[in-house]
């Protein structure tokens, strides 16, 4: 049998970190924000991520505010 197109729809890649509801993403954790950039300092994007709009611009802001913090790099090691 053939293959057809929606057969791709129906294998969702999971989300990368589950996160909870109600849970705040916070730029003081280091360990939860790194895991959204690349090595070489990018942010992974929300189709790679799995995250839905509203989380993925919690996750932008808080890698945002860490770099301004110094707590995270600007550019990869």
């Amino acid at each position: 049998m053939a293959r057809r197109f929606d057969d791709r729809k129906d294998r969702r890649r999971p989300r990368r970190v589950p996160l909870e509801k109600g849970k705040e993403i916070d730029y003081k954790d280091e360990r939860l924000v790194r895991r959204f950039i690349t090595d070489r300092g990018k942010i992974v994007p929300r189709r790679i991520c799995r995250l839905s709009a509203k989380d993925m611009r919690a996750v932008t802001r808080a890698i945002k505010r860490a770099r301004e913090m110094a707590i995270i790099p600007y550019v990869g090691e």
